[in-house]
């Protein structure tokens, strides 16, 4: 009885300290442990915010191969990189989630795609996908760089893909239908990125005409002793082959994944296995070449 009284009298004063004192600590405040994770990421954030407004980012490629002639690059895919005032690469991991829905986010694309169409413009034989959000489709500044870029360069339209992820898309699908319609007239492709992740009712992907898939990388590693993942992976070529759209398989890191997706159909492979990305792609060195052999 005393053993239980002891219980419900430290139960009533956490209840107190919590009603209390303690319960104006903010979140992430509760230890030191705690505090110094929450500052850090505070800290990242700001750092991402200023490096972003001061337009210090660069565009990293990486260069997806034709399934059957994998010494032939498709396409680039241009992926923003963001840098500290030292010049390193902040970790896309360490922020991208919680600026995806601000207005650092809406910046982020903006500035990729920008640089992406300068790489088009700068670059004639050379085909790029850029990375962008749904929620930016109705941000004017990226309308702007877009039909700046377009007026700029007329090939640049049929040379341009633009990736959306599975889980952006679906949040306003019927905006994306129609954004994706409008810009598919003037030439542009789409790309649905993370394929499979989870989000995409099967009616609205019936709808969007996304003219790539990129099958999401979790079924691809590691997929030719995966029994299980090459069922999953079959099927998603099954469906985009059915609506008359090409597949690419990410995170392509060994010759055996490689070969195990040829067989099955899959069109294009993107991974390590092929190149990391790189602020240096290969055309750069061919453009350095040729004008010191000139």
């Amino acid at each position: 009885m005393v053993a239980i009284q002891n219980v419900m009298q430290t139960e009533g004063a956490m209840q107190r300290r919590t009603k209390g004192k303690w319960a104006d600590i903010p979140a992430g405040h509760e230890d030191p442990l705690s505090y110094a994770a929450t500052s850090r990421n505070r800290s990242i954030l700001q750092m991402v915010d200023d490096a972003v407004r001061h337009k210090q980012v660069v565009l990293a490629f990486q260069p997806v191969v034709q399934a059957r002639r994998q010494e032939f690059a498709a396409f680039y895919e241009g992926l923003l990189r963001v840098k500290d005032e030292t010049g390193r690469i902040i970790p896309a991991r360490d922020f991208i989630r919680q600026i995806e829905e601000t207005e650092t986010g809406r910046i982020m694309d903006c500035l990729a795609l920008e640089q992406g169409l300068a790489v088009l413009y700068e670059n004639p034989g050379l085909r790029l996908s850029i990375n962008m959000s749904a929620r930016s489709i109705g941000y004017d500044r990226w309308m702007r760089t877009l039909k700046r870029g377009l007026q700029r360069d007329a090939t640049a339209a049929e040379r341009l893909i633009l990736e959306i992820t599975e889980s952006s898309a679906m949040l306003v699908p019927e905006l994306v239908v129609s954004f994706m319609t409008q810009l598919q007239r003037q030439g542009i492709s789409f790309a649905l990125d993370d394929f499979g992740a989870g989000f995409t009712s099967f009616r609205y992907l019936r709808d969007f005409f996304f003219d790539l898939i990129k099958i999401d990388g979790q079924f691809i590693r590691g997929i030719h002793a995966n029994p299980d993942n090459q069922v999953l992976t079959r099927a998603l070529v099954g469906i985009a082959q059915q609506f008359d759209m090409f597949t690419v398989a990410e995170f392509v890191e060994n010759a055996e994944d490689a070969a195990w997706l040829t067989s099955i159909g899959v069109d294009c492979l993107q991974g390590y296995y092929f190149g990391a990305p790189t602020v240096h792609p290969a055309w750069e060195r061919e453009v350095r070449e040729t004008a010191r052999a000139g």
